[in-house]
């Protein structure tokens, strides 16, 4: 049972790097004859791509694959996937990031990647499923040694706004995460800090 699971996700991570090739050949196909025949093709790459990555996400889920996933690698194929220009590839590697960060093996393994740094970045996509799964991603990976970083000015002040969204679900979660992972100081001083000047993290577009 365990090597059947082990062996289909070996099988979605080769899917995956099959893709990329073939991504990578149709962007290179020449012009302008092929130049339909390409589009198709980046299209259809495109689209595959998404499907294996959410399959990946929503194995994610399970703690009985999160051994496998840390051999297959999909760790850094998400935390890759996360600089990709793609709106919902982000989202997805996002969404398994979060599943995967419950476990502590895993949000060990993401602190040391340096892993916060690309999630603090997702807390400005157009997307509000990406900003819900990095916000929830970053409350799962503070820890005493990480809260410097997670819980940092631009990012206490980016909650702040948050706190203010139109979206009860984004509005609720930034609230939790400012009563519960920030000090009273930090929100006063980022508080203070967003009277007088805009730091880097913008907000989501409605």
């Amino acid at each position: 049972m365990e090597l059947g699971r082990l062996e289909y996700l070996q099988a979605l991570v080769t899917e995956f790097q099959a893709t990329e090739s073939a991504g990578t050949a149709a962007a290179a196909a020449p012009q302008p004859r092929a130049e339909l025949l390409r589009a198709h093709r980046l299209f259809s790459v495109a689209e595959a791509k998404e499907q294996v990555l959410a399959n990946l996400a929503n194995f994610a889920y399970d703690p009985r694959n999160y051994e496998h996933l840390r051999q297959l690698q999909v760790l850094d194929l998400f935390l890759d996937m996360l600089s990709e220009r793609s709106d919902t590839l982000v989202e997805f590697a996002i969404g398994g990031l979060c599943n995967l960060c419950l476990d502590k093996t895993n949000k060990d393994y993401i602190l040391e990647a340096n892993g916060v740094e690309p999630i603090i970045n997702c807390l400005s996509s157009a997307n509000e499923e990406t900003v819900m799964s990095a916000v929830t991603t970053l409350m799962y990976l503070t820890t005493p040694q990480s809260r410097q970083q997670t819980t940092a000015l631009p990012v206490v002040e980016c909650m702040l706004r948050f706190s203010l969204s139109a979206s009860r679900r984004l509005s609720n979660l930034a609230t939790v995460f400012l009563e519960d992972y920030c000090t009273p100081l930090q929100v006063e001083e980022a508080r203070s800090l967003s009277k007088h000047t805009a730091l880097g993290i913008p907000l989501p577009r409605d």
